[in-house]
């Protein structure tokens, strides 16, 4: 049963975070605890904080705050739109919280856009206490509860963007999305020019996570590069995602005046971002090259 509490005054609690290892994490006062319960799938914890404004966890990982989603949200969703010709139809996997719906969206050329989120729990909680529900209601949205990797295997060409929204690969069913089959299975659900993005963890302190999914989507897609981008409340504020595509070269082939006569609001992404994020530190380059010898 769920333990709901809305607006209730907590002032003595507060949430801590653990990073892979448990050594370190995160932590913060809770201001107010509005929503917990613990699903079939995961527990989901939403709270108000004092400097981060309400907070979204499953299983005791930050997924979204306030202060900082829009940073990850625009670099997950914009560099793959903005890079096909004509996005019009969109799959989005995991992303229960509604942010990348939401971004997508903003993308006039889409006709229709699918939310597949494992949880339904996930959908009603963020529909009634989350700001980035907004676009739930879109006509052109479809919300579809279901485990994403049997899901996108239903497809063949159909998608021209596939965005993976996931939780880490140790959280709920977050493993499900990580896998060889998984993608091997969104590179068949997409078009001949279909793009992919997917959230591959932090590089200083989930670096195996970050190279074991970047080789397996390299091992389906001919084009498969890393960016990064900044996300303050993600484990050491340096994020990473993978691009991937049939052709599609993320840097060559990005039209920048597009971005620049955007005029839906991005706060964090644009053309220059969008190109600095593939230029990688050399303890990244070192971390996906492959062993000599």
């Amino acid at each position: 049963m769920a333990e709901e509490r809305e607006l209730a005054h907590f002032p003595h609690l507060w949430y801590q975070e653990f990073y892979t290892g448990n050594n370190m994490g995160l932590f913060m006062k809770i201001k107010r605890m509005v929503y917990t319960k613990q699903t079939k799938y995961q527990r989901i914890d939403i709270f108000d904080t004092y400097d981060l404004g309400r907070v979204f966890a499953l299983d005791g990982i930050t997924m979204t705050t306030d202060l900082d989603e829009f940073m990850y949200h625009e670099m997950l969703v914009h560099v793959p739109m903005f890079l096909h010709p004509n996005p019009r139809k969109v799959l989005i996997i995991g992303g229960g919280d509604g942010g990348s719906l939401r971004e997508v969206l903003k993308h006039e050329s889409v006709e229709k856009a699918i939310l597949c989120e494992i949880d339904p729990d996930v959908i009603e909680a963020a529909r009634k206490y989350l700001k980035t529900s907004v676009e739930f209601d879109n006509p052109k949205a479809e919300i579809i509860n279901e485990n994403g990797a049997e899901f996108v295997s239903k497809f063949k060409g159909e998608f021209d963007v596939i965005i993976i929204d996931s939780t880490d690969p140790t959280a709920g069913e977050g493993g499900h999305l990580f896998t060889k089959d998984f993608y091997k299975a969104c590179h068949d659900a997409l078009k001949e020019n279909g793009v992919l993005s997917a959230e591959t963890e932090s590089p200083v302190y989930d670096y195996g996570w970050v190279k074991m999914a970047y080789n397996r989507i390299k091992s389906v897609f001919p084009v498969t590069r890393i960016y990064l981008g900044f996300m303050s409340t993600y484990p050491s504020g340096c994020w990473s995602y993978t691009f991937a595509s049939k052709g599609i070269d993320p840097i060559e082939d990005l039209d920048e005046e597009r971005v620049s006569s955007f005029q839906k609001p991005l706060r964090y992404y644009n053309a220059e971002i969008h190109k600095a994020a593939f230029v990688l530190p050399n303890f990244v380059r070192e971390l996906l090259e492959p062993k000599k010898g």
